[in-house]
């Protein structure tokens, strides 16, 4: 007979510790604690202040209970949390949710990780944090997903029951991604479709940023409560604006500089990627802001397109190369090539109109040169013309002189 290994005095013994704890014993200081906490209170959108309320919830609270679920999905939610960048999160949050029960990254395996379930769900009732990822199907009576003689139709309804919150990491588990996709043989469905009624925080992307799923958890620990979230139950702090309102590319948008063709030299210009498939207009998410790698990078910034992965349906919304015709809500933004065109023609008005206002600065300077010219010609026309008129009395006035002497002399021989 295999040994309980998830008696009540290890259980015990494990919660008593709380996160602060957990992190000393793994060699970190308070120095790196803090930090974190303050990494955290931004990557959340929340004020400096908010990092010392992170840092006294977590010194004080207990470690609660999480069990996360792997369903229909290729795991990348979790590859993702597991290369944060920052060290606590992936050396001490994935311990602290994989410790009860998880799928992929538990020691336990058959027996003994049901009875860490089960175990978990019963001791902690209303208490545990529930985590999915992937998809369920609903199709032939859940039979395309089954785990330890249960399909996961069985397993999310009976966990959901008495979960204190329900995350749903990912697109697969948040909006069904890929297992949806017409003509979506398995019925594969979205958590909340499967579980109407229950609050579930989506937080979406194939595979979502390691740093907003840690912003995630850390909310939950040390607030107690789940995040503010959107209408599509989206934490804000991460899904509240467009990547196309982040991007870095944008400027290059607005004057109406695009990527053509793939390899298009311009793209090595920040030239924007709309016109070869980019769906950074209509995808929500904090890419461009978080970025991925440790802030390294993201799609955009590499020059690939954006595919709108954090979007519902993003799977059969057409080819992720070809842009979308038009997209709603932008004023004179409806399309890439009205954009251009628009840009063009402001360019040419502005060229006209800087070559008008420029002709016109120059007669203006012309004139206000010409005008004292002309007058001072005039002036010396008419004074010449005076002198000449002076000049021929003079000259008449001297000949009939001239003629009387000559008369004069004659007479006198």
């Amino acid at each position: 007979m295999l040994p309980n290994l998830f008696d009540d005095t290890v259980f015990a013994e494990k919660k008593q510790m709380s996160l602060r704890e957990e992190i000393q014993s793994r060699g970190y200081s308070r120095r790196e604690f803090m930090n974190f906490c303050a990494f955290m209170a931004a990557g959340m959108g929340l004020e400096m202040s908010a990092a010392a309320q992170i840092a006294k919830a977590l010194d004080t609270k207990a470690r609660p209970p999480m069990v996360w679920f792997h369903f229909q999905e290729c795991t990348c939610c979790s590859e993702s949390f597991i290369r944060s960048t920052h060290p606590i999160v992936a050396d001490i949050l994935l311990d602290k949710i994989s410790l009860d029960y998880s799928q992929t990254l538990q020691a336990a395996a058959g027996f003994q990780a049901e009875e860490a379930l089960r175990h978990t769900m019963e001791k902690y009732k209303g208490e545990y944090i529930m985590l999915v990822e992937g998809a369920v199907p609903e199709g032939a009576d859940g039979v395309y997903c089954c785990i330890a003689g249960k399909t996961s139709l069985d397993i999310v309804k009976e966990a959901a029951e008495n979960a204190k919150a329900i995350i749903a990491w990912g697109s697969c588990a948040s909006a069904g991604c890929i297992q949806m996709a017409k003509p979506n043989p398995t019925q594969a469905r979205p958590i909340h479709k499967v579980l109407p009624g229950k609050t579930i925080v989506r937080v979406p992307g194939c595979p979502p940023i390691g740093e907003v799923m840690a912003g995630v958890v850390v909310h939950l620990l040390a607030f107690d409560r789940i995040p503010q979230l959107d209408s599509q139950g989206r934490p804000l702090a991460f899904y509240s604006r467009r990547i196309h309102d982040t991007c870095y590319r944008r400027p290059n948008y607005d004057a109406g500089l695009f990527v053509e063709t793939f390899d298009d030299p311009n793209a090595k210009k920040g030239y924007c990627l709309y016109k070869v498939g980019c769906k950074g207009p209509t995808t929500y998410n904090a890419c461009a802001v978080t970025g991925w790698n440790g802030g390294t990078s993201f799609p955009i910034k590499s020059g690939h397109p954006c595919i709108g992965c954090s979007e519902d349906n993003f799977w059969d919304n057409g080819p992720f190369y070809q842009h979308l015709a038009a997209f709603p809500g932008f004023g004179i933004e409806s399309t890439a090539d009205t954009i251009g065109i628009t840009a063009a023609a402001a360019t040419a008005a502005g060229v006209a109109l800087h070559a008008v206002a420029t002709n016109v600065r120059k007669k203006k300077m012309i004139h206000d040169v010409e005008d004292p010219l002309k007058a001072e010609l005039k002036e010396i026309d008419r004074e010449e013309r005076i002198a000449e008129r002076k000049a021929a009395r003079n000259g008449s006035g001297n000949g009939a002189n001239n003629s009387s002497t000559d008369s004069d002399t004659k007479g006198a021989q």
